[in-house]
């Protein structure tokens, strides 16, 4: 599964860190996400798809 956020569309509300925090994070000085992964790793895809479904400002999107 490819990863690919949007930076600008990013609100920081850091859904996509909780979810799966093997692929994302977020900047220490204003939250915005950070891809850690942008294939996703083993055993992380439902947390990944998680992230996606959860995210407020839909920045995370998915391809098989």
């Amino acid at each position: 599964m490819q990863i690919s956020i949007d930076e600008d569309r990013c609100v920081a509300a850091g859904q996509c860190a909780a979810s799966a925090p093997e692929v994302f994070d977020q900047r220490d000085e204003d939250g915005i996400v950070v891809l850690l992964a942008s294939v996703a790793p083993q055993g992380s895809e439902d947390g990944v798809r998680s992230a996606a479904a959860l995210c407020p400002a839909q920045a995370i999107h998915l391809r098989a």
